[in-house]
């Protein structure tokens, strides 16, 4: 195909899939190596946000999935009359930070770092495809393996894992939330919202950052006991 083509072949797939598809499927479809694929993509994605156009090409790790402009949101809204998705709570974006930056992890692993009881939260994440099971620790009793999804990328405005915010005071061994790791999620969550074409006023606010921080830096601390969830 030509490189005209191709890009008309790219955008109907994206557009008729309606969800992310992986780069592999791309280049079997059009019979194309991956770096032309991702050559292709990456100029459709230049052109509409060049001309302003109203839909977005964006990459999710390994795939490509179009998308509404986040500037048009308002417009987007009210044509559709979308209900403003829930907020996540505080035990949500607690036992989303540690799959995030951990993962795999096994539910056990994150109660152990959080010293509660997460497993109505895990439930709830997975209800909303910001988690899902990823295969089974080789231990007894193969407790289930945990890691985030595509549809947590796209939340949270992310490409890949790796644009996540580093965490200099924050790892495994250290058995606990720092406060780094959850400023940095509520600094993915408000960028996302002023991004986000399905909620772009759903940041929060300086005061529940604040008490977020407060929070776990007592618990870090040890002033806080351990209490499991409602």
């Amino acid at each position: 195909m030509e490189l005209k083509e191709l890009e008309s072949a790219i955008e109907g797939i994206l557009f008729a899939a309606g969800d992310p598809v992986g780069v592999e499927r791309l280049c079997l479809a059009l019979e194309a190596d991956r770096a032309t694929v991702d050559s292709v993509c990456q100029k459709l994605a230049d052109d509409y946000s060049y001309n302003r156009r109203g839909i977005r090409l964006i990459r999710l790790d390994n795939s490509y999935q179009l998308c509404s402009a986040p500037e048009y949101a308002d417009c987007i809204r009210k044509a559709f009359e979308s209900r403003k998705p829930a907020r996540l709570s505080q035990p949500a974006l607690e036992v989303l930070a540690v799959i995030a930056y951990y993962q795999p992890v096994t539910r056990a692993y994150v109660d152990q770092v959080r010293g509660v009881d997460s497993s109505y939260t895990v439930g709830l994440l997975l209800e909303r495809e910001l988690i899902e099971e990823c295969g089974r620790l080789a231990v007894p009793g193969r407790p289930i393996l945990y890691r985030t999804t595509q549809n947590f990328l796209r939340s949270f405005g992310l490409s890949s894992l790796e644009e996540l915010p580093e965490l200099p005071n924050a790892s495994p061994e250290d058995g606990q939330i720092t406060m780094e790791m959850q400023a940095s999620l509520e600094r993915l969550r408000a960028a996302q919202a002023a991004e986000d074409a399905g909620a772009p006023d759903a940041a929060p606010t300086e005061e529940e950052i604040l008490a977020a921080a407060q929070e776990l830096a007592a618990r870090e601390q040890g002033a806080a006991s351990p209490e499991a969830e409602a």
